[in-house]
């Protein structure tokens, strides 16, 4: 019988993809529990906002020599010192369905995600607390054109 993780989506950390030195925040509260990026009184808590993402996106200008449509959206846990891991990586055809749209590209975007720094920690009920947070980068022609949400 197969265990379900403490909510659906958890990410358990796997030796071969994280950070051994990355840290869950635990709580006697919370325990090790992780929340979602929507909960808590901001949904989405980066220093500058989404505006900030999208300008450092332009500046790095991250494309593909192949002309690839489609969208890679990359979910990561952000926790109560701000700090990101365990980062999970999904790709998708422009409808949406699983495929790989260029193993280059998506490494640049991984590191480009794992570049952005002004990530906050979540406040609920006065504790600091981990959460998960994701982007989505939509892929034109090759090229990252928007970050989402």
């Amino acid at each position: 019988m197969k265990k379900y993780p403490g909510t659906v989506g958890d990410v358990e950390f796997d030796h071969q993809l994280d950070d051994p030195d990355f840290k869950k925040c635990g709580s006697e509260k919370w325990g090790h529990f992780s929340f979602q990026y929507y909960q808590g009184t901001k949904e989405f808590s980066y220093k500058g906002e989404k505006i900030a993402i999208a300008e450092k996106l332009k500046k790095e200008n991250i494309y593909s020599e192949k002309k690839v449509n489609g969208y890679i959206t990359v979910r990561f846990l952000v926790n109560c010192e701000g700090k990101t891991g365990r980062f999970r990586l999904q790709h998708m055809s422009p409808d949406l369905k699983d495929s790989v749209l260029d193993e280059e590209l998506e490494k640049k975007v991984l590191q480009f995600t794992k570049s952005l720094d002004g990530w906050m920690p979540k406040e609920i009920k006065g504790l600091k607390v981990d959460y998960y947070q994701y982007l989505t980068y939509k892929i034109e022609n090759g090229k990252v054109s928007e970050v989402l949400p």
